[in-house]
């Protein structure tokens, strides 16, 4: 530490507090976070919460053939998992935007304390 200039331990066990805040902000916002997928042109739509879980399953009638059971069920199931991958991908997306800025660590804080962010005397963060 630099006795004329040094850190302000304060400063830093704050800037850690609001740090942590946001990111249980973040988290928060995620678990509520409701995000959907389809296939199909819209024969399938799945809801995924923000954090990935599979939430509702919606198959329109449409996709089902009276005539070709067999064939049906594959199709749906195909449509299906289209429509998770899919929203898995907005869920990757909206994780990103959520938790990004946070998993860069302190150096992404607002305020960081040095130009960019930073913390002073340790480069990188």
């Amino acid at each position: 530490m630099n006795p004329g200039g040094g850190m302000d331990m304060q400063a830093i066990l704050q800037q850690a507090q609001q740090m942590q805040q946001q990111l249980m902000a973040a988290q928060q916002e995620l678990d509520e976070a409701k995000v959907e997928g389809t296939s199909g042109g819209g024969l399938v739509t799945v809801t995924v919460s923000g954090r990935g879980t599979v939430e509702d399953i919606k198959i329109d009638p449409k996709a089902i053939d009276p005539d070709d059971a067999s064939e049906s069920a594959q199709t749906i199931a195909d449509l299906v998992l289209a429509a998770i991958r899919d929203a898995e991908r907005v869920v990757e997306e909206l994780q990103q935007q959520k938790m990004g800025p946070l998993a860069e660590g302190l150096g992404g804080m607002p305020g960081g304390g040095m130009p960019g962010g930073g913390m002073p005397g340790l480069p990188g963060f």
